[in-house]
């Protein structure tokens, strides 16, 4: 079974295929505030030349949020409009769980502007913390008190070196029943900011 895996939550774009929990092709680059343009063309490329067509796909998984209100609305909307026109399956992951790292303790960020990040805490495929909005210096004293978790994320802007990571095998990894949308039509982003009170 072939699962079409999108994201365009922050500054990347990233398409792929999996088969059986391995991501056996893929494409990913850097493409901040142009994923609209790119994103269709680049999943017709990756289907082509894995002479694939839509009848091959199993289930569609994407990325929901928070990130880019833009972004993580792109991929989120193919998702959903292939899941609803194919009839197959749609999965969602928060954006934030695709930087955990697989059994380890990890917090995961991403720059939320105004010296705020998206924060969560994941071990495995478990929130220790769901996804919210900290201050940046709410993050510090939290890495501060557990010097034994992993850093994940795009974390350049807190001048942190974070674990590597790899968004479209945490994907795949979330073809499951707790990632299963029931009624894709229904799916909503999450953006965190719109509850946030400064």
């Amino acid at each position: 079974m072939i699962y079409l895996l999108l994201d365009s939550s922050d500054k990347y774009l990233s398409v792929g295929l999996s088969k059986d929990g391995n991501v056996f092709d893929s494409i990913s680059y850097e493409a901040w505030q142009k994923q609209s343009e790119f994103m269709i063309q680049e999943i017709k490329r990756l289907m082509d030349r894995n002479n694939l067509t839509k009848d091959d796909l199993a289930g569609v998984v994407s990325s929901r949020g928070p990130g880019s209100y833009t972004g993580v609305r792109i991929s989120l909307s193919i998702a959903k409009t292939i899941s609803f026109a194919l009839q197959i399956p749609l999965y969602l992951v928060s954006s934030l769980e695709c930087f955990r790292q697989k059994d380890k303790p990890t917090i995961c960020l991403m720059n939320a502007r105004s010296k705020r990040s998206y924060f969560a805490v994941y071990k495995g495929k478990d929130a220790i913390i769901e996804d919210k909005i900290l201050t940046n210096e709410e993050v510090f004293a939290y890495i501060n008190e557990h010097k034994d978790y992993l850093i994940s994320g795009d974390v350049a802007y807190l001048s942190l070196t974070g674990e590597q990571y790899d968004v479209l095998s945490i994907l795949s990894d979330s073809v499951d029943e707790r990632h299963l949308i029931k009624d894709s039509l229904s799916a909503k982003p999450v953006y965190l900011k719109d509850t946030y009170l400064v």
